[in-house]
């Protein structure tokens, strides 16, 4: 009896852990379609499942959620994130696979598998400030698009109603971090299309007083002789021009995710703002107490080298119980309190930020 009562307890407790199980890994319902939501997720194309395509994904996952929160592009290239992006999986809070449906060049069906990554914001946010990176604030503006388009047949505006044409343009945008709106495209916003055609961007932003923000992405795409597509672009802020620039490709998307990508480039040069409660990188002293074996000196030493906030270590004097070092650091002595804070190998000398001892 005592057997078959446990065996009773144990078949509801599996049970109970099985039906957590699935309810933790359900598949979506139709209609529900899984998609990148918020500053903490992305997507990235996969070519599997497999836990090895998976965590390569959570990297370049990782790179663009980095990119977003500080309005970089380049985030990943900066000293000691590429560091942190293998361990990428660590900051993971969930995912979901997403199968999209095209067609290919030869009119078959095709499918693409995409990546749904939602990262552990706190500790996402903990990673960019021990790094250093800078933040671009939220709420974050959505200027007005006005985006005219001349593919042979005369220049038109793209209106909300045909906002498919703009879309390679509102997609990169969304990516950098930040949203755009189009304007309604009625027949008195049609007649924009001349002033943006010729470059006349304060008429531009007089017809867009009726949205807000004061922001304007102008934009004016259209062919070039060799086929390709050229586009001109100039981003204006409360009337004023903040950036101006040209780009030609040879697809009209990637003509058009250039407007995105300057604009998003002209927002973070006038509102992003450096990191909060860490230091300019440059070379620091540190003493480190504690050390007073061979064992001791390779210990530390490692665990220095291994610091994504360390770039470079030189030894500068030392003591039967002690070392001096002067670190080469990415942001300053607190970012180099954050990044060991919680590791277990060094403790800080109470309020003093330059002297830590070994465990």
């Amino acid at each position: 009896m005592i057997r078959a009562t446990i065996r009773i307890a144990a078949l509801v407790v599996s049970s109970s852990l099985l039906l957590a199980s699935f309810a933790a890994n359900a598949q979506r319902v139709e209609g529900d379609r899984a998609g990148a939501k918020g500053m903490y997720a992305a997507e990235v194309p996969v070519n599997g499942q497999g836990e090895g395509e998976r965590n390569a994904a959570y990297t370049r996952a990782l790179a663009q959620v980095l990119a977003k929160l500080s309005g970089d592009r380049n985030a990943a290239g900066r000293p000691g994130v590429g560091q942190e992006l293998r361990r990428a999986r660590e900051f993971v809070d969930g995912y979901d696979y997403r199968q999209d449906e095209g067609v290919s060049a030869s009119g078959a069906p095709s499918f693409r598998t995409t990546l749904v990554v939602r990262f552990d914001a706190d500790e996402v946010n903990d990673l960019a400030a021990t790094l250093g990176l800078p933040l671009w604030p939220q709420p974050r503006p959505k200027p007005v698009l006005w985006l005219a388009i001349d593919d042979g047949s005369g220049p038109r505006l793209v209106g909300l109603g045909k906002s498919n044409a703009a879309r390679p343009t509102l997609d990169r945008a969304i990516q950098r971090g930040y949203s755009l709106g189009l304007p309604a495209g009625n027949a008195a916003e049609q007649a924009v299309v001349g002033a943006i055609w010729r470059g006349d961007h304060a008429a531009v932003a007089r017809a867009s007083q009726r949205y807000s923000p004061p922001m304007q992405l102008i934009g004016k795409l259209y062919r070039d002789k060799k086929n390709g597509w050229i586009a001109d672009w100039a981003f204006v802020d409360h009337g004023k021009v903040l950036s101006k620039w040209t780009n030609s490709e040879s697809d009209a998307r990637r003509a058009m995710s250039a407007g995105a990508d300057g604009a998003a480039d002209a927002l973070v040069r006038r509102y992003a703002k450096p990191a909060k409660g860490v230091g300019p990188p440059g070379r620091y002293r540190l003493t480190f107490t504690g050390v007073s074996s061979s064992d001791d000196f390779i210990r530390l030493s490692a665990y220095l080298q291994k610091l994504s906030v360390v770039r470079g270590i030189t030894p500068i004097q030392a003591t039967p119980d002690s070392i001096q070092y002067e670190l080469e650091l990415v942001s300053g002595p607190a970012g180099f309190k954050r990044a060991v804070s919680g590791d277990g190998v060094l403790d800080s000398a109470g309020d003093e930020p330059s002297t830590y001892r070994l465990r």
